[in-house]
C-alpha cells in the first residue's frame, strides 16, 4: 500500500470552534496547504475533524483516527493537542510501526498550574522513534509555557528525538505563519532522511 498521511489538528477554545466565521479546525492554519502539497506528490492526505476538540475525549479521538489506514509508511503530523494525541497513541500501541512523524508545537496537557488533562493520562514511550521513519518535534522559542514544558518533557524522555527550533514562530498558527504555508514542515516530511538528532 502506498504511503498516506494523517494530519491531526489541535484543540481550539469553544468560542472559536462555534464561531461561523472561523474555519473548522481541520481546515485552518497550514493544514489545507500541507494536505494539498502531499496530494500533488501522490501521498493521499487526510485531515480528520476530531470530535469536540475544545473538550477532547481520548476514546472519541481514537475512534476517529482509526477510521484511516495506519501502515508502516503512514506519515503522521500533529499540531498542539493533536501532537500530544499522537505521542499518546503511539505510546499506547507499542506494536504499531508508522512512517515519518512530526509533532508541531506539541502539547501534552501541561498547564502552568501543574494540572494535566485526563486526555494525557499516559506513560510516554522513550523508544517511540524506533518504530518510525523519523520522529521530529518542531518548537518555537516564544510559544506558551505549557507547550514549552511539553517539549522539554518529550526531549528529556524520548530517545533519538530530532528537535528543530524556530525563532519567533509562536504556536505555528495562522497569525505566526500568515501566508498559510509551512515549507519547513513539508521538507521534513518528504526529505530522504531526518536531519541530525
Amino acid at each position: 500500500m502506498p504511503a498516506n498521511a494523517i494530519i491531526i489538528h489541535g484543540s481550539p477554545d469553544r468560542e472559536e470552534y462555534y464561531d461561523p466565521n472561523v474555519p473548522s479546525p481541520s481546515n485552518f492554519h497550514w493544514f489545507p496547504w500541507l494536505a494539498k502539497q502531499l496530494i500533488v506528490r501522490d501521498i493521499p492526505a487526510h485531515t480528520p475533524e476530531m470530535p469536540r476538540p475544545y473538550d477532547p475525549d481520548y476514546a472519541d479521538w481514537c475512534r476517529e483516527f482509526e477510521r484511516y489506514d495506519l501502515t508502516d509508511e503512514t506519515i503522521l503530523v500533529g499540531h498542539s493537542c493533536g501532537g500530544g494525541f499522537l505521542a499518546r497513541y503511539l505510546s499506547d500501541h507499542p506494536d504499531l510501526r508508522v512512517g515519518r512523524v512530526v509533532l508541531v508545537a506539541p502539547w501534552l496537557g501541561i498547564r502552568l498550574s501543574g494540572e494535566t488533562l485526563d486526555f494525557f493520562d499516559f506513560v510516554l514511550d522513550p523508544d517511540l522513534p524506533k518504530r518510525t521513519d523519523g520522529f521530529i518535534v518542531f518548537g518555537s522559542d516564544n510559544d506558551d509555557g505549557g507547550v514549552l514544558a511539553s517539549i522539554r518533557l518529550l526531549r528529556d524522555t524520548v530517545k533519538e528525538l530530532d528537535y528543530r527550533e524556530f525563532p519567533g514562530k509562536g504556536h505555528f498558527v495562522l497569525s505566526d505563519l500568515p501566508d498559510g504555508t509551512f515549507p519547513e514542515l513539508l521538507d521534513a516530511l518528504t526529505a530522504d532522511g531526518s536531519q541530525g538528532r
